[in-house]
This record gives C-alpha cells, structure tokens and sequence, in this order.
C-alpha cells in the first residue's frame, strides 16, 4: 500500500475497495499529543478519513466492511489512540501502528474481540510508542432522527433503530414496509395492497380508509419528507442503510402530522472514495398462487475522487396473487408490481460544505384487490370487475450541510409529486340500474424546506434552532357509472401551508441528570373547494396558530441504566372534505385536532454489544376533535370529526445474547384507547376503542450465527408475531373484528463473502387470519369481506457485491 498525495493513472488496485488516507498538511500529531477532534457521526470509512486530516495522519486497510458501519459523533481533544478507541469499539476491527504516523486498520481475531483490552503488537522493529489503551467504551447506537445525534442510551424517549445490511437488504428490500411491519410490533398498517395502507404508531390510529386528513405519523427519506396526507408509498428498502422510528409526538422537531411518531429511511450515501457495486435477485412462490420474483441493483461510482459521488440504485419485484374471482373465472388476481429507482449525488465542495441531491420514482401497480369474502371457499370471491390500483411516486431534494468546529448547518428541500389511482366495483349504488364502476383520483403535491442550525455535545445536548416552510395540494376527482360512461360526481381540492419556527435546548443539571425543553409556533393556513360540482363554488379557507410545547428529563443512575420523562404535544389541520350521503352540502370543513402525550420509560444494557438489554415504556394521550375518514351508507368517503379519545400504552423489548453465536428477542405491548366523548352525529357502538389498533401484540425472534471460515459464514433466523384482535371501525355500521392470529417465519443465509445465498419462509403454519376487513366500501356493510395473510411463500435469492 502507498500512501501521499500524488496521483498516477487508475490502476486495477484503484478499483479494489481500499480506502487510503494520505497524509494531511497540517501540523503532524504524535500518537501520544492531544489534539481537537470533531467527526461528524456516520459511515466508519468516513470518519477514518476525517480523523486522518485532522490528525495528520495516514490510515489504510483493505477491509470493505468500515463503509457499512455507522459511528457517534465525536468531538473533543485527545489522542489518536483515543480518538481511534472509541471510533473501533464493539466494531470487530482493531487498529496498529506501523509507523509514528501511520495506522493501519485490521479485522480483530475471535480471541481480541474477546479481549479488547490486549494492545496490538507493532509489526515494524522500530520502536513505536503507543498511546495507552484504556478499556474501550461499546458501541452506541445513534438516533439522527433526533436532529442532535444522540446516543440512544441517552435519549429520552421511545426509538428504534432496524439496521439493514446488504444481506438483509437483498432479503427483504422488496418486502419494503412489511418488513418493518415485521420486526417492530408496535407499528400498524391496514392491508388494502402496497401504495395504498395507513401506518400507525402506538396505538394512534385515526381510521381505516384513506382521504384528505393529515397522516398521523411523519414518513422521511434521510432529511426529505415523503408524505404529508397520502397513504404509504411503500418504498423499497435496497440499499437502505436503516430505518429509525421515534414513538410519540414529534412535533417540536418535525412539524404537523407526527401525532404517531417518526418513521425514517436512512439510505446508503454515496462514497466519493471508491467505485463499489452489488445486485440480488429473489424467485418466489406462494401456495394456492403463483410464481413472483425480484431484482435489485447498486453502483457507487466516484465523479471526482474524494469529492463527488454518485450512487444509484433500482429495483422491481412481482408478488404472486392468491385470490381467486369466481364469478369471473380468474385466478390469482391480485397480483401486484413494484418497481422504480433512487440516484443520489454527493459533493464535498471543500471547507466542510456537503451538498446532496436525489431523486427517487417508483410505482405499484395491483391488478385487482386484496380482499377475499366469507362463506365461499377459502381465498375466493365475486365481482362484476376488476378494481385495479396504481400508485406513483416521484420526489427530488436537495441537501445542503455545512460543519463548523462544534456547530451544523443542515438545509433539506424537497418536492414530491404523488398520484393514486383506485377503481372498486359500485353494482347496486342507490339509484343506479346494471354495473356500475367507481373511479377515484387523487393528486398531490408537496414542497418543503427545514434549515437549522445545531450545537450538540457528545450526549446530544446542546442547542437547535430552525425554520420550516410547507406548500401542499391535495386533489380528489371521482367518477360513477356504467364502464365506459361515467359521469364526473363531486370532488375536492384542498391547499395547505405551514411556516413554523422550532428550538430545543438541553442542559446538564448534574453528570447524570439532564433536561431538555424545546417548542414550535406554527402558523398553518388551509384552503378547500368542492370541484366538478356546479352548484358549489365557495371557497372555505382557515387559519391556524399552535405551539407545540415539549420536555423531556433523562436520568442515568448507571452506566447501563437510562430513566426517563417526555411530554409532548401535536396537531393536524383542518380542510375541507366531501359530506356523507344526507348531508345539506356536499362539501364540509372538518377541525385540527391535537393530541398531548406523557411517557415514562426505562432503558438498561445496550441491544446488540450487552448480553442483556431491556426497554420498556409507558404512555398516556389524550386526543382532542379526532379528524377520521370514514364511508358512508352508499359507500362514498367522507372526512369528519368523530371527537375525543384518549390512548395509554405499555410496551416491552428485551434482547438475550445467550451465546457469541445465538441471540434471542422478544418485544409486546399493550394498548387501551378509548372515544371518550363522540361527536354528535357518531353512531355509538359496544366496543369504543379506537379503529385498526390490536389491543396487545408481540413478536420473538431467534438468530444463530457461525463461521466456517474467515470469509464463510452461515445464519439461521425465525420469528413468530401475534397480532391482536381490532376492530375496522369506531362508528357502526364499521365494527368488523381482525387480527388475532399468528405469523411465522424461518430463513437462512450462506455467506461466502462478496457471494450471498438465501432461503426464506413466510407463514410456514400456512395460517388464513383476517389482516383487515376492507377491500370494497361500496360492499362493506354486508360485512362479509377479509383479506387474508399470504399463503406460505418460499422465496430463494442470490446477492452479490462487487
């Protein structure tokens, strides 16, 4: 290996994933003087290279593994040693001196990854003294959808984090929102097909069906918002670095529509240092179904070598149909298509300027619905027509960071164009003879832009300020008739913006008792028209001002054990929606609503580093002018408010390293919610819990890992999740029971280096259930309808990285 500054022409060993840090100009630090570190947290191989400039330094290794790793920020003055303790800890690298300023970095032998502690011998004869190698801390896992970087044993409230290495991405990448549905059980979705299903956090649902409310959770891919009052896109997750959920209102730090919680992809970023790529494919098949596959491919090419990057990624999937129309004589009609892309360029414009842009389309495409009906044979139903639906994604943003010694400037704009289209089958709508075939259109718009500016410390205290901007438009058309003829009925279009102005603020009241205080004044203004509707011309408009107050104390009497408090509060603007059949207009305003939140929880070991790890929390909210989209009698849409609820919750995820080779998790919760005072107009029902959210649901998993060689590996994992009992509806005639069954999965994956092959299976009980009890609004009042889980489905897939 070489190392300085000069460049001859690209060689073979140029392409090799090798990363090489030259040796800097500044003023050369010896392995023992103390000097000023300030790394940023992410990618390891990035922070490598940022604490080679800083130190002065050269540090090499041929490993390809640092770029899948993610560090903590670390700032502050110490030695090279130091500083590379803390970046390697619970990493499986260790790092030696083969000179006084060079360092090479190295994977760790079973036997010091048992001990790291034992300092690593100088291969050189010359006498090299190095820095004292205290024991090193663990690795911390980083919450960046906090804003702050913070470690998430110092966080006060509830959060995950679901890596996603390459293996994992080539297994479950296609899957996109069912895999996190999968792994976190306090998350919820309703099944009506990818594209078009509500996500729900902890128990904060509003509704079912889909209309021009506000979502309750915020969706963001790295620092973009995906959505603002659309269904799930259902993105892919290939070569998604993580994903992050943060339970609870959000609103100090992301704005209207976060009453759930966040939910946030976090994508690989492109590396400017090196050209890399990887590709894996799927063939799957489902019982009583057919045959569906998938494909995937990246390529990370360097446009200026360590400057400018570019990474791109695409990917399609077919999933098999299992449901049968009888009374059409086809089979497996629901068969649904994904497919699309993601491009994102990096440039590290000098003077720690960093600039991003990206770009992302993609679509899902079901040739019919999910839903099949009871009393005929399993799986089957009847319909006069197909009801397809389509949804298309398309967002550009632009990122722009700038890193001072201690301080960050982040500006994230974005722009989102999203249409879904949606036919259902309305033979039998009051006052229509023969078939009769409902279309529905909606198309949306959104630009958003945050800049902030942030100082955090090590423990992600510190200060943030910053501002926000919002622009969105919101567009329904409907049309109702016989196929081929119908007529244009009644729509709405609703334009919505916000100007907010956010901070927080955290301090330490003692080395193991801190408190963080934060607000967000919001000033939301809103607009809505009845469209395709002569006798309504009438423009409602409304005008909001909130301020979402939040407070949080983290206590840490322990260096395992994290206590904390969090309140919060978060709303959601009012429009203008269409009215249900009867009403005297046939367009109505419906409330913000707002929602305040107090939790209480506890943390204890670090997941994936202690040999035991616990998190548990308690929750209460209280929910005030719920807005829901609901259906009415002859199965039209509509949006109003059903009034206050209130929503407490208990949840618990423990993780067991039993040995260095197996771990085993478990996580539940509880819920209890309530529609403690209905608006007048709501029909009252028995059961008043609120809709979609099972009132307890778990999940345990098992995962066994073992090396043959130093490059081969084999890994075995299962899972079991439960879903408890819901109900679709909180007003009658909508109170269908779901859930309240069991789905299991086995896989296993051989590892043979850059050569991955796996074997998958889903519902290997071959269990029925009834994940939801919607797929048709214009037949639902018979009650008849469920959408059962997919049948047993063996998938066999083949990555590879380049």
């Amino acid at each position: 290996m070489a190392c300085g500054s000069s460049r001859g022409p690209v060689r073979r060993a140029d392409l090799l994933p090798v990363l090489i840090v030259p040796l800097a100009a500044a003023t050369p630090a010896d392995a023992q003087e103390s000097v000023q570190i300030n790394l940023p947290g992410g990618r390891l191989s990035d922070a490598l290279i940022a604490l080679a400039g800083q130190t002065g330094t050269s540090i090499g290794t041929s490993d390809t593994g640092l770029s899948t790793i993610r560090t903590p920020p670390l700032r502050g003055r110490m030695t090279l040693g130091a500083a590379l303790d803390r970046l390697l800890a619970g990493t499986g690298y260790r790092y030696r001196f083969a000179g006084p300023r060079i360092v090479r970095i190295t994977r760790a032998r079973r036997s010091e990854r048992a001990d790291r502690r034992r300092p690593s011998p100088s291969p050189t004869p010359a006498r090299v003294v190095l820095p004292p190698r205290p024991r090193p801390p663990e690795r911390e896992i980083v919450i960046t959808a906090s804003k702050m970087g913070v470690a998430l044993d110092r966080f006060g409230g509830t959060a995950h984090s679901v890596d996603l290495d390459e293996s994992d991405a080539g297994r479950f990448g296609a899957r996109a929102t069912d895999a996190i549905l999968g792994r976190l059980p306090m998350l919820a979705s309703t099944s009506l097909g990818p594209g078009r299903d509500k996500i729900y956090i902890r128990g904060l649902a509003d509704s079912s069906f889909n209309g021009p409310s506000q979502s309750t959770i915020g969706q963001y891919l790295g620092e973009a918002r995906l959505t603002f009052n659309a269904p799930d896109p259902n993105l892919n997750l290939y070569d998604i670095d993580r994903v992050e959920v943060l339970e609870g209102p959000q609103d100090t730090l992301y704005g209207s529509g976060s009453l759930g919680g966040i939910l946030r992809l976090v994508p690989n970023a492109p590396d400017p240092s090196r050209q890399s790529a990887s590709a894996a494919a799927g063939l799957l098949v489902t019982r009583d179904g057919g045959w569906g596959n998938d494909l995937a491919a990246m390529v990370n090419v360097p446009l200026a070598r360590d400057r400018i990057g570019l990474r791109l990624v695409g990917y399609g999937s077919t999933d098999p149909g299992y449901i049968d129309d009888l009374q059409r004589g086809r089979r497996d009609v629901n068969r649904t298509r994904s497919y699309g892309g993601r491009a994102r360029l990096r440039w590290e414009a000098g003077n720690d300027w960093r600039i991003e842009i990206g770009a992302l389309d993609q679509s899902n495409v079901g040739r019919d619905g999910q839903y099949a009906l009871r009393g005929g044979p399993p799986l089957t139903r009847r319909t006069n027509f197909a009801q397809p639906f389509n949804n298309d994604y398309t967002m550009g943003d632009i990122t722009v960071r700038k890193q001072w010694e201690r301080t960050e400037l982040v500006s994230a704009t974005s722009f989102v164009d999203h249409s879904l289209a949606s036919r259902f089958d309305a033979t039998g709508f009051p006052g229509t003879t023969g078939p009769q075939v409902y279309d529905e259109t909606v198309g949306i718009r959104l630009v958003s832009n945050e800049t902030r500016l942030s100082r955090p410390d090590r423990d992600g205290l510190g200060w943030l300020v910053g501002w926000s901007l919002l622009l969105g438009e919101n567009r329904i058309s409907r049309e109702l008739g016989p196929p081929g003829a119908q007529s244009a009925i009644t729509g709405v279009r609703n334009e919505t913006g916000e100007a907010a102005l956010f901070g927080q603020y955290g301090l330490r009241l003692t080395p193991r008792l801190n408190l963080t205080l934060g607000g967000r004044l919001t000033f939301a203004s809103s607009t809505g028209a009845p469209i395709d509707d002569p006798d309504e011309e009438r423009e409602a408009s409304r005008m909001d001002v909130w301020a979402a107050p939040m407070g949080e104390v983290t206590w840490r009497p322990g260096r395992r054990l994290t206590l904390y408090a969090r309140y919060q509060e978060g709303f959601r603007a009012g429009g203008l929606a269409l009215s249900p059949t009867g009403a005297p207009s046939t367009a109505q305003r419906f409330l913000s609503d707002n929602l305040g939140s107090f939790d209480v929880g506890l943390r204890y070991g670090r997941r994936g580093v202690d040999r035991f790890s616990l998190a548990a929390a308690a929750s209460t909210a209280t929910w005030e002018n719920i807005q829901a989209d609901l259906v009415d009698a002859r199965g039209l849409p509509y949006t109003t408010n059903i009034g206050d609820g209130r929503i407490l919750s208990l949840e618990l995820d423990l993780v067991w390293r039993a040995t260095p080779s197996l771990s085993l998790e478990m996580a539940g919760f509880l819920n209890d919610s309530e529609l403690t005072t209905p608006d007048e107009g709501v029909i009252g029902i028995d059961d008043d819990s609120l809709p979609n959210i099972a009132r307890t649901g778990a999940r345990i998993a098992a995962r066994y890992r073992t090396e043959f060689t130093s490059t081969a590996s084999l890994t075995l994992d299962g899972s079991a999740r439960y879903v408890g009992r819901s109900r679709l509806g909180a007003v009658a005639p909508f109170d269908l029971v779901q859930g309240g069954f069991v789905n299991a999965r086995i896989g296993a994956r051989v590892d043979l280096g850059r050569l991955g092959m796996t074997l998958d299976v889903d519902n290997i009980a071959n269990v029925r259930g009834n994940r939801f009890s919607y797929g048709n609004p214009f037949t639902l009042a018979q009650g008849n309808q469920i959408t059962p889980l997919r049948p047993r489905t063996f998938r066999i897939g083949l990555d590879v990285r380049f």
